[in-house]
């Protein structure tokens, strides 16, 4: 006797349907040209001429091709120290060579209240940055490190990640760190990778396409709409079937030019 199991996905028929598409904007109208577009991560400088190598491994290849990096916009070194009566500030050890105008510095620099870090010797900073991925297909992101990228001189500390899904929920990302040796200096490198974001998407080997999107009137009225929730509740998350039955039919409109800037 011969017995076979097979399992099939209920929406395996959206093979069919091509790549996912998924849009990146800039939430701001000023200095948009230092931000660069996200682009997907490729080993390019590695040895492929060996069958064997790592580098044309089809597992090594999926993976690569299925996050995409963010460069980091400004060149940045700050210390964390405390004032004379023991309050946490920040420290900007670049000082008049700062490319960033101090006061645009700390529009972009904020330093977390003690009583919201996960650990009481570690603090947490969060960098503004107006990048926005959005989805018309059940799509959740990833924002992680980059942790395929090698760094000179690692960082005194680890970024917190997050997971959500940018149909339902799309909003600005931030850059948060956890300081874990507050004896070294953070430096931030304009033009090196600040993190990487990866999609799920169903059925789960369906490729990705990310492309630049416009900002329609009904997708910025979504975005205001959700925007800042977490300043009012503590659980988000409970608020996505709400956001979706308000959600507009279409949030991804690319751009005339994104035809040669998707990736």
């Amino acid at each position: 006797m011969q017995i076979s199991v097979s399992l099939e996905s209920p929406d395996s028929g959206l093979k069919s349907q091509g790549p996912v598409v998924v849009g990146w904007l800039l939430d701001q109208k000023e200095s948009t040209i230092i931000f660069d577009a996200p682009t997907r991560v490729r080993s390019v400088d590695v040895n492929r001429t060996h069958a064997k190598s790592a580098s044309r491994c089809p597992a090594v290849i999926n993976m690569e091709s299925r996050y995409f990096e963010v460069k980091c916009p400004y060149d940045i070194q700050l210390q964390f120290t405390r004032d004379e009566n023991g309050k946490a500030q920040l420290k900007n050890l670049m000082g008049n060579d700062t490319p960033v105008r101090p006061k645009k510095l700390w529009d972009l620099i904020h330093l977390v209240g003690e009583s919201e870090w996960r650990h009481k010797d570690q603090p947490t900073i969060q960098l503004n940055l107006p990048y926005i991925f959005i989805s018309d297909e059940p799509v959740y992101m990833s924002q992680v490190a980059p942790f395929m990228h090698y760094a000179a001189q690692p960082m005194p500390g680890t970024i917190f990640g997050g997971r959500f899904p940018i149909n339902v929920w799309p909003r600005r990302l931030l850059w948060a760190f956890e300081w874990h040796d507050i004896s070294k200096p953070l430096i931030l490198k304009r033009g090196e990778p600040l993190f990487y974001v990866t999609f799920e998407t169903t059925p789960q080997e369906r490729a990705v396409q990310v492309v630049e999107a416009q900002v329609t009137p009904e997708l910025r009225q979504y975005l205001d709409m959700i925007s800042g929730a977490v300043n009012y509740v503590n659980q988000t998350f409970g608020l996505f079937k709400a956001a979706e039955e308000r959600r507009p039919a279409k949030l991804v409109s690319p751009v005339a030019s994104s035809a040669h800037r998707g990736t």
